[in-house]
C-alpha cells in the first residue's frame, strides 16, 4: 500500500486526524448512555407499574375492605343499658327509680404518666391514688375505672380533659325512701338483677332491653363528631304499683322498730291489710336493711320474715276453734263452759297460763281469758271434731301459700290429719301444733271481718308495660269460710277481749271499737323437743269493730323484757291503727260496743 501526501495550504494549522479506532471508542460511549437511558427507562417503568399495580390492589381490589378494617378499628360499639322500671306505692310515690349514672373508663395505652392522672381523679372519685394508679397502668384499651358515678362528677372528670380517660352511659338504682318498705321492694344486686322482694319476683319487666350506640373515634380516643354515628334505643322496664301506703308502712317500720329495742327481741313483724279487698297496706319487718347500701346488711336482715318465717300462733288460732264451733252449732258466746284447773288428753296434762281452780266461763269468757282448756272443751263439742277442725284449718287458709308473690313465702306447717297423735287435736285447738307466717294469721282476722268472706291477700296494685299499658291485678279469689252470724259472733267474743276482764285493754283506741286477740305462743325446743323458753308476743284486731275496715297484726319474736301479747304487742297495735285510721280518714265508730257475760252462776 502506497502512503498518501496531500498537499496542505501554506499557513494553516492541519486538521486532526480520526483514526478508525478513536472513531469505535466514540460510538461505545455514546451506545452505553443509550443503553444507560434505556435500563433507566425500563427500570422505572417496572417499578411504576408496581406502584400502580399495588395501588390498583389497594383501591381496587382490596380498598373496601381495608377501608372497613380502618373504620373497625375506629368504631366502637357501647350497649346502653335499658332504664329499669321503678317501684311505687299505692299513690304513686317512688320506692325504687333509676337515674342517669357514667362509668369512668381508661385507654391505659393514652395514658402518659398514670400517676398524675390518678393525683387528679382521687380526690373526684374519692377513690385512694395508688388504687387508680394501678387502674390507669398497664396495655389495655379499654378498663373501668369507677362505676355509677353521678353526672355532676362525670362533668368534673371531662372538665380536666385528661387523655384516655373517657366515660360510658349506665344507671343506676335510688331507693328515695332508704328503708322504707326494703323487705317489700328487694334491692339490685352487682349484676343488675333483682336480689330479693319486688326487684327479684319482677326481674324480668322491670329490667327492659339495652340498646346499642356505635361511633368513631379519632386520635386521642376522642369522639369525631362529624362521623357517621348509629344506635338503637333502649327499651325502659316496665312499672309496679304496690298496695302498699308508704306513710303507713313508715308508722309501722318505727313502732315495730321500737318494740324491738324496748323488749330486746330478735325480730319483730307488722301488717296492715284492707279486711274487703285483702290488699295489704303495710309490710313491715325489723331488723329492716337500707338497699342504697346492701353491701352493708348481712343476709338475716335483708330476709322478709313477714312472709319467710313460719312460727306457731298460740291464742290467736283460738279464732279459728271459736268459729268452727260456732259455725257447726257446737256453741255460742253465751254457752257456759265449766273449766277445771287442768285437762288431761292422751296421757298428757293441758294447763291454762295462770293457775286456778274450776272456772265457770261462758264461751265469750273463755275466748276474752284465753283459757286453752276451755277451747279445748268447745273444740271438742263439735261432731267428729278431728275432721271438722281440720277441714276449718284448710278453709282458712292455714298451710297454703298466699301467693303474694314475694319471694321465699312459706305456706306454713300443718300435720295431715291421718297423722295426727292423741294430743294433735286438743293442742291444736288452742294454736298449738301448727305454724303460720304473718300475713297468713292476719288474714284469718280479715276473713271474720269480711263477714266470714276470705279474700286473698295481695300486694300488686298493677303493673305497666314498657308500651305504656296498665294492666290492673284482678280482684282475688273469695270463699266464704263461716256465715256472716258466725262471723258477727265471734266479732263480738274477740270486743270482749279489749274490754272488762280482757287481755288486750291496751289495744283500745279512743272513739273506735276495736276487736281483737292476744297470744304469748311458746317455741319449740329443738334440743328437748318441748315447749320452752322463748314466745312469740302478739295481737291481731280490727278497727272499727262495728263496720270492719282493717285487719292488724303485731307479732314480736322471743323477746328478753316482757312477755304477754296484750303487754309487748296491743300497744304497737294501737300506735299502728291509730295512725292509719286517720289517714284513711275512717269515721268513728256509732255505736258502743255489746257487753257479753263473761262469767255463769
Amino acid at each position: 500500500m502506497s502512503t498518501r501526501f496531500v498537499d496542505r495550504p501554506a499557513g494553516r494549522t492541519p486538521a486532526t486526524t480520526v483514526s478508525d479506532t478513536d472513531r469505535g471508542h466514540s460510538d461505545f460511549r455514546s451506545g452505553d448512555i443509550r443503553r444507560r437511558g434505556t435500563v433507566l427507562l425500563v427500570a422505572t417503568a417496572i417499578i411504576a407499574s408496581v406502584f400502580a399495580a399495588r395501588l390498583v390492589d389497594l383501591q381496587a381490589v382490596r380498598g373496601e375492605a381495608l377501608a372497613d378494617a380502618a373504620l373497625s378499628q375506629r368504631l366502637r360499639t357501647l350497649e346502653v343499658p335499658a332504664y329499669r322500671g321503678s317501684i311505687l306505692d299505692r299513690t304513686g310515690q317512688p320506692l325504687a327509680v333509676t337515674v342517669e349514672a357514667r362509668n369512668v373508663t381508661a385507654d391505659q395505652t393514652l395514658i402518659e404518666d398514670p400517676a398524675a392522672v390518678a393525683v387528679e381523679l382521687a380526690p373526684i372519685l374519692e377513690v385512694p391514688q395508688d388504687v387508680l394508679a394501678d387502674r390507669l397502668t398497664g396495655d389495655k384499651r379499654f378498663m373501668y375505672i369507677a362505676k355509677g358515678v353521678s353526672p355532676q362528677t362525670w362533668d368534673r372528670i371531662a372538665a380536666l380533659r385528661l387523655p384516655g380517660i373517657f366515660s360510658e352511659e349506665t344507671s343506676q338504682r335510688i331507693y328515695p325512701a332508704d328503708n322504707l318498705a326494703s323487705h317489700i321492694v328487694g334491692f339490685v344486686q352487682a349484676d343488675g338483677t333483682g336480689g330479693g322482694g319486688i326487684e327479684s319476683a319482677y326481674n324480668e319487666l322491670l329490667t327492659g332491653t339495652p340498646g346499642q350506640q356505635t361511633y368513631e373515634r379519632g386520635p386521642g380516643g376522642r369522639v369525631i363528631p362529624t362521623s357517621n354515628q348509629s344506635s338503637v334505643a333502649a327499651i325502659p322496664g316496665g312499672d309496679v304499683q304496690l298496695t302498699i301506703d308508704r306513710d303507713i308502712q313508715f308508722v309501722a317500720q318505727e313502732a315495730i322498730q321500737g318494740v324491738v329495742q324496748r323488749s330486746g327481741a330478735s325480730s319483730a313483724t307488722a301488717v296492715v291489710m284492707d279486711v274487703q279487698t285483702g290488699e295489704i297496706l303495710a309490710l313491715a319487718t325489723a331488723p329492716d336493711f337500707n338497699p342504697n347500701a346492701v353491701t352493708q346488711s348481712l343476709p338475716e336482715e335483708r330476709r322478709n320474715r313477714a312472709v319467710t318465717d313460719i312460727f306457731e300462733p298460740g291464742s290467736t288460732g283460738k279464732v279459728i276453734t271459736v268459729a268452727a264451733a260456732i259455725n257447726e252449732g257446737a256453741v255460742s258466746p253465751l254457752t257456759p263452759i265449766k273449766v277445771p284447773g287442768q285437762l288431761k288428753r292422751a296421757g298428757k296434762s293441758f294447763n291454762d297460763h295462770w293457775k286456778h281452780g274450776t272456772l265457770r266461763l261462758t264461751m265469750s269468757g273463755v275466748f276474752a281469758k284465753s283459757s286453752n282448756i276451755g277451747t279445748i272443751l268447745a273444740a271438742e263439742r263439735m261432731e267428729q271434731s278431728k275432721a271438722k277442725l281440720a277441714n276449718y284449718m284448710e278453709r282458712f287458709g292455714i298451710g297454703e301459700k298466699t301467693n303474694l308473690g314475694l319471694p321465699g313465702e312459706s305456706g306454713g306447717l300443718i300435720l295431715d290429719q291421718e297423722k295426727w297423735s292423741g294430743t294433735t287435736f286438743p293442742t291444736m285447738s288452742f294454736g298449738q301444733g301448727y305454724s303460720v307466717n304473718t300475713v297468713q294469721m292476719t288474714s284469718v282476722f280479715a276473713t271474720v271481718a269480711n263477714g266470714g268472706v276470705w279474700v286473698q291477700p295481695s300486694i300488686i296494685e298493677s303493673v305497666t308495660e314498657p308500651d305504656g299499658t296498665v294492666v290492673a291485678t284482678p280482684d282475688g279469689e273469695r270463699e266464704r269460710v263461716v256465715s256472716e252470724d258466725t262471723a258477727r259472733q265471734v266479732m263480738a267474743m274477740m270486743e270482749a277481749v279489749i274490754g272488762e276482764g280482757g287481755t288486750a285493754p291496751q289495744a283500745r283506741i279512743p272513739g273506735y271499737r276495736i276487736a281483737g286477740k292476744t297470744a304469748t305462743a311458746q317455741f319449740v325446743d329443738p334440743d328437748c323437743r318441748c315447749y320452752a323458753g322463748d314466745v312469740t308476743s302478739s295481737f291481731i284486731g280490727v278497727a272499727p269493730a262495728d263496720t270492719p275496715r282493717l285487719a292488724v297484726g303485731v307479732f314480736v319474736h322471743q323477746p328478753k323484757r316482757g312477755r304477754g301479747g296484750g303487754e309487748l304487742a296491743a300497744p304497737v297495735f294501737k300506735e299502728i291503727t291509730t295512725y292509719a285510721l286517720q289517714a284513711m280518714q275512717i269515721a268513728p265508730s256509732g255505736k258502743r260496743a255489746p257487753r257479753l257475760t263473761l262469767t255463769t252462776g
